[in-house]
């Protein structure tokens, strides 16, 4: 098992519960920009230029990959990420406790006459309307009060917890999704698969499909245009429309080079040509992703995993318009998204669910906003539901944690090993293992896996590049039984570069140099293949002068 060191730098020992929200909120975000950038920086170029020049092919199929490809496993899951923290209390509203809730948001609360009934005890507001056939129709589960222990209150750092699968005292740069693929797709980056694994829209810096070397494992891009530019042509620049001078042949050549990064633009455009929506979306932010995802499903696309984002919910101020607008768009783009999929027969095959860094303060604050707080609700969509209900016990409005938070009653990975097990069908052993080795207690969603696909029991090598105090590049592997075995670098062109390795090795663990000064190559990134017993494993590492 590789092992995924903390990391307790200063930048994530940053004092943010020991000072006042409203004190840290500015240079919080700061921070988040300016690590935002840089990351979409490195997402841009390494991973996408990594993989530019390499064949497409089919990955060898496991016994899970054979699982999410049979007829009866069409399943897709979609993660909704309302970004920037959303109010819970203002989203589900508790009818039980309404006087309570109300005397703490007298000028921001949602008026008890402007909502409809979820159930005795608690509400959605009005503007959400478009839901409430939704709940009716057993389309539609709440799962209150999620969250961690000890929440960060930063945006960046709580983003990245969801994203990893980690506490909030634990710092990796892998996601729980990364951890899986790099496991599952172990020849990623030689041989990636047909078509993408996930499909991730904005929210570029976030990790939930890094692996542990950094590779991504998500289609990405930062915001919907690019998606639909490339659904719609099969490209992202236009290289024949050009100036016919010196300067059109350059841009020319660079936007081709652009292009040529993006090797899934062709079977996405394929499904986005072979489907048309059958509904029409409200012209909103996350309706128009929801939109295009529709599209590229009802085609045929076999991405299982898509994440879409919806900036705008850190509401310190001015919350009630804000916050009713943002709603609504969720509101409104679910209920077009699973009309336009029912068309087709898809909807039963589409698991929704919403997730955020962390909840709202239960009082209002002094700019009739609400500040950075702890436990929210998660929603669920889906005919697959089958029935609409709460799951968890809502958190107390006066009971409150040490720092006046409400206090969280489930875990988010516990929402995380529900649906990759249950809906996803990914073994138990192996959603697990993704979760940093961690058993989390499934919840009762309503739906299960029914592929019967048994467990998977991996026989292949572990390994793991290490990089020594000397500037030494090591590759370690691990192997459960003898075999014959080969180690060989690539640059990142896909060209053999080195034949570090090669013979019949009994069970044991491995080491094997790689020094770029002890060969013709130059520094960069590179991926090294290990093959045993025929079938190849990957993963990039760096190497310097």
């Amino acid at each position: 098992m590789n092992q995924y060191p903390k990391n307790k730098g200063p930048l994530f020992n940053l004092p943010h519960k020991k000072q006042p929200v409203e004190d840290t909120h500015a240079r919080e975000h700061a921070l988040w920009d300016r690590r935002s950038f840089f990351k979409t920086l490195g997402l841009g170029v390494g991973g996408s230029m990594l993989l530019g020049g390499m064949k497409v092919g089919a990955t060898a199929l496991s016994p899970l990959t054979k699982a999410l490809a049979a007829a009866d496993s069409d399943r897709v899951l979609v993660f909704l990420r309302l970004k920037g923290g959303n109010d819970g209390l203002n989203t589900i509203v508790p009818i039980y406790d309404y006087a309570t809730y109300a005397s703490h948001r007298t000028s921001i609360r949602i008026n008890e006459s402007d909502t409809f009934a979820l159930s005795p005890e608690f509400a959605m507001p009005d503007f959400m309307g478009s839901l409430e056939s939704f709940w009716n129709d057993g389309k539609m589960k709440v799962v209150h009060g999620v969250g961690y222990e000890d929440q960060s209150l930063s945006h960046f750092r709580s983003a990245d917890i969801w994203a990893t699968g980690t506490d909030e005292d634990e710092t990796l740069t892998s996601g729980f999704l990364g951890r899986h693929y790099e496991e599952e797709y172990s020849d990623y980056l030689n041989n990636p698969p047909d078509e993408p694994l996930a499909i991730q829209i904005g929210s570029v810096g976030n990790p939930m499909f890094k692996g542990s070397d950094n590779t991504n494992y998500a289609f990405s891009v930062t915001d919907p245009n690019q998606l639909y530019q490339l659904a719609q042509n099969g490209w992202l620049h236009d290289v024949v429309n050009l100036p016919e001078c010196l300067y059109g042949e350059q841009l020319g050549f660079l936007r081709s080079i652009i292009n040529s990064t993006y090797i899934y633009a062709g079977v996405i455009n394929d499904a986005y040509n072979a489907s048309t929506n059958s509904v029409s979306y409200p012209d909103s932010p996350l309706s128009n992703q929801l939109a295009l995802i529709a599209r590229l499903i009802k085609g045929g696309l076999g991405t299982k995993v898509y994440l879409v984002t919806l900036d705008g919910f850190d509401t310190h101020a001015l919350q009630p318009d804000a916050h009713q607008t943002l709603l609504t768009d969720v509101a409104d783009g679910v209920s077009s998204f699973y009309q336009d999929l029912a068309a087709s027969g898809r909807d039963n095959d589409v698991l929704g669910m919403t997730i955020s860094e962390f909840g709202r303060r239960v009082p209002q604050n002094a700019s009739d906003g609400t500040d950075h707080g702890a436990a929210a609700p998660s929603m669920f969509f889906g005919p697959a539901l089958q029935g609409n209900g709460f799951i968890g016990t809502h958190p107390s409005l006066s009971n409150l944690d040490s720092v006046g938070n409400l206090e969280f009653d489930i875990d988010y990975r516990q929402l995380y090993a529900s649906v990759l097990e249950n809906w996803l069908c990914i073994p138990a052993a192996a959603v697990d293992e993704a979760l940093l080795n961690v058993h989390y207690d499934r919840l009762n969603l309503g739906f299960e896996c029914v592929t019967g696909i048994a467990e998977n029991e991996r026989t292949g090598p572990k390994h793991q590049a290490l990089y020594m105090p000397d500037g030494l590049v090591v590759i370690e592997y691990t192997l459960a039984g003898s075999m014959d075995v080969q180690v060989q670098l690539f640059d990142i062109m896909g060209k053999q570069v080195a034949q570090l390795e090669s013979g019949y090795k009994p069970q044991g663990t491995y080491r094997v140099p790689v020094n770029s000064t002890s060969g013709n190559w130059a520094s960069g990134q590179y991926v090294y293949r290990i093959i045993a017993n025929g079938k190849p494993y990957s993963r990039s590492i760096v190497l310097t002068k």
